[in-house]
């Protein structure tokens, strides 16, 4: 099963020195365990743009996040794991390895 770990970050810094050892070690882990399937860390919300085509007329583009809020997602892994309780015990590595607490979700 695919499970998307995004981490939630309340600020708009980068990861420290540390955190960034902590990080790469704990990608390391998940590629020499097989459960590796991409990650990424992401601009801050205010490079964000929103695009909305939803309707017959022209795309709106907007500035800035969807939601205004003090949390965002800062980065995300996207991992294999045979079940929940796997793919658990992996976002809680995630969040140690980053120090912000991180999201699970499966896909679809």
């Amino acid at each position: 099963m695919r499970f998307m770990m995004s981490v939630v970050d309340v600020g708009t810094g980068t990861a420290s020195a540390a955190e960034a050892a902590a990080i790469d070690g704990f990608n390391a882990r998940l590629q020499a365990d097989g459960a590796w399937v991409l990650a990424g860390g992401l601009a801050s919300p205010g490079s964000a743009r929103v695009v909305d085509a939803t309707g017959s007329g022209e795309a709106l583009v907007t500035q800035g996040p969807f939601a205004e809020t003090t949390e965002h997602v800062a980065g995300f892994w996207v991992v294999d794991a045979p079940d929940e309780e796997a793919a658990l015990a992996l976002a809680v590595g995630g969040s140690r390895a980053c120090g912000r607490k991180v999201e699970l979700r499966a896909f679809l």
